[in-house]
């Protein structure tokens, strides 16, 4: 039986047996990561350079489209190259940085939804006191817990799950390295210390979301006590995003790890790790765009530069 220290490289899901069935997801693959890219790039290229998109919820905007872009890097192009090479192979070094990023990045990403969740909030319920409670000091501060809380997150992760000895193999059932599918491989008790680590990160993912929600039950009571029409529009749709976002990202999470072992397989297993990992960052872009006006004209005004230039 090898041991973690016998275990130089993990093998990966294959995806299929025959290379045009390879060939189609790879496609499938570089389409959405270039959507990833387009969209999340478009964003914060239009951002930066329109002033009227420097707020507060534009800040945390760019931020979320950084992380996305990073999560949605740190999966993908190692699948399609495997693809591409007609390989499973990563090295182990190779599977604890992809651990170590995805975790760091997915993390620092619900702690910004969170944030988000309190932007509007002081936005809608608080109006008057909207500029001391989320100043440009009061952003710089909770944008670094948000990446700290999550560099934090990916060292108490990577540095249990690596620590663990690997009594069952190298074969990782997934298209990355999940964490879940390394802790199948370790031996019967080892891997306990790492499932109370997920534990307690699961508690503050409960914790967290329980104040998002919180918070919009107190934005849509405002809301519906607000005497103008057109108020009660603006202040849905720049709340609808954030929720869809949110719904989006805690929903896949959730059935990808707080399945019951009975529906699992490693066809569904793959299916939601792509729903959580892959289909967030692409789409995210596009929920963003669609209910923000000032947004969707700074895009637009983009476009139709880039296209003048390039004419």
């Amino acid at each position: 039986m090898p041991n973690v220290s016998s275990v130089s490289k993990f093998l990966l899901l294959a995806f299929a047996d025959t290379w045009e069935l390879q060939l189609l997801h790879f496609g499938l693959f570089l389409g959405i990561y270039l959507a990833a890219l387009l969209g999340n790039g478009l964003i914060l290229t239009a951002v930066a350079c329109d002033h009227r998109l420097h707020t507060p919820m534009d800040f945390f905007l760019i931020n979320l489209a950084l992380l996305d872009l990073g999560s949605i890097s740190t999966t993908l192009p190692k699948a399609m190259a495997n693809v591409l090479w007609d390989t499973r192979a990563i090295s182990y070094s190779g599977c604890a940085a992809q651990v170590f990023f995805f975790v760091f990045l997915v993390a620092a990403e619900y702690s910004f939804l969170t944030i988000m969740a309190y932007d509007r909030y002081a936005a809608i319920c608080k109006p008057l006191h909207y500029g001391s409670l989320v100043g440009s000091r009061a952003c710089a501060q909770m944008a670094a817990a948000a990446w700290g809380s999550g560099f934090l997150n990916a060292v108490l992760h990577t540095a249990t799950t690596f620590s663990l000895p690997l009594c069952q193999g190298n074969a990782v059932d997934q298209f990355f390295c999940e964490i879940p599918q390394i802790l199948k491989l370790s031996c019967s008790d080892a891997y306990l210390r790492e499932v109370g680590a997920l534990f307690f990160t699961l508690s503050l993912v409960f914790l967290c979301f329980l104040y998002i929600a919180l918070s919009y039950v107190q934005i849509l009571r405002a809301v519906l006590r607000m005497p103008s029409e057109q108020g009660r529009h603006k202040a849905f749709s720049t709340c609808l995003p954030h929720l869809a976002v949110v719904s989006l990202f805690v929903s896949t999470g959730m059935f990808a790890y707080l399945k019951p072992p009975s529906i699992s397989s490693p066809s569904l297993d793959l299916v939601f790790a792509f729903l959580y990992s892959v289909l967030p960052p692409a789409v995210n872009p596009l929920i963003y765009s669609m209910r923000n006006r000032e947004l969707r004209n700074a895009l637009r005004k983009l476009l139709s530069y880039i296209l003048l230039k390039y004419q």
